[in-house]
């Protein structure tokens, strides 16, 4: 069986979509099916285990507004359709980028089947015009594509909920985003400074603040700006890239650690004292689940906390405004303060995110749709 997988990016852009594409793509070789994947070429594809087929695209968007929404050219769009008519089924991540509308047109037309994993609903966007834009491309673009898919995954029940309701208008799958165990775990041992921390001094009585994720105005920025302006007794620790620049806030507690492998990153769940990510519109990002697995404590977004109705107890649901990230950034800071997890917490919530996110259960499950198995739970 040959699989063809259509996401906006390759997993070197850094977002939690194109990094979920690229487990599941691997996945899909380890369990034995020819696995080929179709993103755009503004970041360097796979090098093993996969087929790429990288798209030439423009993003205009991205750089000006935070959104991106690659653009494929005639010849990318002919390489997709001849890529569609050789695989027996297409694995589609997200509804909304043209690369997704076009691959499902492509796999109607010749009669593959189509598994759509969708990420994320609405996006509220400070901006009213994209707020408006968003609602109004969920409505023309988003729902029909769901119906128009043959086999329909959810990686939120939040996100589930929202687009196809409680309960649900149509079939579908609840398949939680996996993690890799031999690298997201708690420590086994005496904890040690982060290589990715070396040379920098922080305070011994400092808490530090982790983030993890795209630097882009959705993740809460300008929240995050907020809260390291108004709580100079925290080190915030970021780790991502993108359009909005950290390094130019001129906050003297605020590090911007870059993109990092897994493995550092793992190192940093270990050593920070929380994950925070204020962000909106997400389903439910993988560095929650990664962050879990490593027994850090998680301050998230709503309704990010309620997305698996197994994990809520562990994690604190934030309100985000992104049009008040003053108001926002004081309701983070009140949860900073609040939160006081024991070490058997941690180690239950540990426990909990290991048995329950494993990339194989989630590979297995999308591999049956694509077969034509059970499209409902």
């Amino acid at each position: 069986m040959r699989i063809l997988t259509v996401s906006h990016f390759y997993e070197a852009h850094g977002g939690g979509i194109e990094r979920v594409a690229g487990h599941l793509c691997r996945q899909f070789r380890y369990l034995g099916v020819q696995a080929a994947w179709a993103a755009s070429d503004a970041d360097p594809p796979p090098v093993a285990d996969v087929e790429p087929l990288p798209l030439a695209c423009i993003n205009p968007t991205e750089r000006v507004m935070g959104l991106p929404m690659p653009l494929p050219g005639a010849r990318a769009i002919r390489a997709l359709a001849r890529e569609v008519r050789r695989s027996d089924a297409v694995v589609v991540h997200d509804a909304l980028y043209v690369t997704s509308i076009l691959a499902v047109l492509m796999a109607k037309a010749y009669r593959k089947r189509v598994v759509l994993i969708q990420h994320i609903a609405d996006i509220p966007f400070s901006s009213r015009m994209l707020r408006s834009l968003m609602a109004l491309a969920n409505i023309v673009v988003t729902r029909p594509m769901l119906q128009a898919a043959d086999a329909l995954v959810f990686i939120s029940d939040t996100v589930r909920h929202e687009l196809v309701g409680t309960p649900a208008r149509i079939p579908h799958q609840l398949l939680f985003n996996g993690i890799d165990s031999a690298i997201f775990h708690p420590a086994g041992g005496m904890s040690s400074v982060p290589e990715a921390l070396a040379g920098i001094a922080i305070p011994p009585d400092f808490r530090r603040v982790l983030f993890v994720g795209r630097y882009v105005e959705k993740k809460g920025l300008a929240v995050l700006r907020a809260l390291a302006a108004s709580r100079r007794d925290i080190v915030f620790l970021l780790v991502g890239s993108g359009p909005i620049h950290p390094r130019k806030w001129g906050l003297g507690n605020v590090y911007d650690l870059g993109a990092q492998s897994p493995q550092a990153l793992a190192e940093l769940y270990r050593g920070a004292d929380l994950l925070l990510l204020p962000s909106v519109g997400e389903g439910f990002p993988l560095v929650i689940q990664e962050a879990m697995a490593c027994g850090l404590p998680v301050v998230c977004g709503e309704p990010s906390n309620r997305a698996d109705p197994g994990a809520t107890e562990w994690l604190c649901g934030i309100a985000i405004d992104l049009t008040d990230p003053e108001g926002s950034a004081r309701r983070c800071s009140d949860a900073i303060d609040s939160l006081a997890f024991t070490s058997a917490e941690r180690a239950a919530m540990a426990r909990y995110a290991l048995a329950q996110y494993e990339w194989g259960k989630i590979a297995r499950g999308v591999l049956t749709l694509a077969r034509g198995g059970a499209d409902q739970l």
